[in-house]
């Protein structure tokens, strides 16, 4: 029998929007937004979104849907998902679920902890100290080393997550997350799972260029509208993969050469990290080269 989702993951900048395209084309398919950045409507270029032509093309579910105001967690996005799978189905089309946001693929097929969300004061006032990242670190190794040891220490976003949970509800997050998680949204088993091998020099110049191409498409003008919004400086898209860079430059502190670069260099490391999550988080995928799994689309959807 035909698997009932497909799941598409891998780095970013490997090729994963135009399989997932090629396959809802010829398996009438949904594509399904897994990409924690690519929710927000704000940053359709530097997010590397789908082109509203290439949307035309096939439907295209969670994409730029959360304005760059919110913060967006997997547990709400467990939700949008479940919604849009369902959708997908009703209308007889093939979920294909794309991204390169683990912790969406994990919460997908093997549920979610269930942790309490957190009261806004208690994050306004976890995010309002103005610690730096090595300060947030030294805090949480005191309160709760387990979850401290797993988190960069320059990972000042998910550091304060870990630290509003513990003065929400007075428990280490690595506690919350040893708890059996929810019911899963798909069975596993139904599931073709992809997992996007890219030989590491190919993907590095593939960033690079692909980064340049973005700034000739808008990318420059997309932060500077995002910037005149004046947000939180906590909102997680201004943590975008060359929002930080290329405000810098727009505030007149570096060159453009000099963001570019910064802005390459970053999601390159992020890319790096991606796929070492993946190996040691999911068994059972294909590990496959983009031309490897064109071929098992084929054979899987003829």
């Amino acid at each position: 029998m035909a698997p009932r989702v497909v799941l598409i993951a891998g780095p970013t900048a490997s090729g994963k929007s135009a399989l997932a395209l090629g396959l809802a084309e010829r398996a009438r398919g949904a594509v399904i937004n897994a990409d924690s950045m690519q929710v927000y409507r704000d940053l359709r270029v530097l997010t590397a979104r789908p082109t509203v032509e290439e949307e035309a093309r096939a439907p295209h579910r969670l994409y730029g849907h959360v304005d760059g105001a919110e913060e967006y967690s997997a547990a709400r996005w467990v939700e949008d998902a479940k919604a849009a799978i369902a959708e997908a189905e009703a209308a007889g089309q093939l979920p294909i679920l794309i991204g390169g946001t683990g912790l969406y693929f994990k919460a997908l097929t093997e549920g979610l902890s269930a942790i309490p969300s957190i009261p806004e004061e208690i994050r306004s006032r976890v995010r309002g100290r103005g610690e730096t990242a090595p300060q947030l670190h030294a805090r949480l190794v005191a309160l709760d080393p387990e979850t401290a040891a797993r988190l960069r220490s320059s990972d000042t976003q998910r550091l304060m997550r870990a630290l509003e949970v513990f003065e929400a509800t007075g428990r280490p997050l690595a506690r919350w997350q040893a708890q059996a998680a929810g019911p899963a949204v798909i069975d596993a088993a139904n599931a073709l799972k992809i997992f996007l091998d890219v030989e590491r020099d190919a993907s590095r110049e593939r960033i690079a260029r692909r980064f340049h191409a973005m700034l000739g498409q808008g990318a420059l003008e997309e932060v500077r509208a995002l910037l005149a919004r004046e947000l939180p400086a906590d909102r997680p898209v201004l943590k975008a993969h060359g929002v930080p860079w290329l405000a810098r430059y727009l505030a007149g502190g570096i060159t453009l050469e000099d963001a570019a670069a910064g802005g390459v260099q970053d999601t390159r490391r992020y890319a790096k990290r991606q796929d070492t999550w993946f190996r040691h988080q999911f068994e059972g995928w294909l590990h496959l080269t983009p031309e490897e799994a064109a071929r098992v689309f084929r054979e899987t959807f003829p």
